[in-house]
């Protein structure tokens, strides 16, 4: 895969997480559009990284989740998934909150595009949950300058 096609990726990934933060479902339509399914996968893989790595945080700090604030949040940001995802999302945000992990997997291995809303609401709602909505898009934004400045400085390709 190209420089050009995972930057492409991983620039809609963080653009449908900020979309979602801001609870604009325009947006998120918008970062979205015209993916075929291999964007759609890729989107899905920086996301699955990112959904990852924000548990770890979460574990490691020993930061607590309250149930009710996660599924609370959970409710406001999948508001503006598209419609018919927006159940699923709740329903297996709600099902995590009680210790349920299967449930993320069973929603997102049914369909790409819904796995995609999926995963980006939940990592949305467990940054938010740490860091609060400003704290979250600050960091969104360190991690796109990171990988920027990271992939600037890479040696050109063969």
């Amino acid at each position: 895969m190209s420089d050009a096609v995972e930057g492409a990726g991983r620039d809609r990934a963080l653009g449908v997480l900020r979309a979602y933060a801001d609870c604009d479902a325009e947006a998120v339509e918008g970062v979205l559009a015209g993916l075929d399914e291999g964007g759609r996968l890729e989107v899905y893989a920086v996301l699955s990284g990112l959904l990852h790595t924000t548990a770890g945080i979460m574990e490691l700090t020993g930061a607590r989740h309250d149930s009710g604030r996660i599924v609370r949040c959970a409710d406001e940001v999948a508001a503006v998934a598209p419609p018919h995802y927006e159940f699923a999302i709740s329903e297996a945000t709600r099902a995590w909150a009680r210790g349920d992990r299967s449930a993320l997997r069973a929603v997102s291995g049914r369909d790409l595009p819904g796995a995609v809303h999926l995963t980006a609401v939940f990592v949305t709602v467990l940054g938010i949950s740490l860091w609060g909505r400003s704290g979250f898009l600050a960091v969104l934004r360190t991690f796109h300058d990171t990988i920027d400045a990271l992939t600037d400085d890479r040696p050109p390709g063969p």
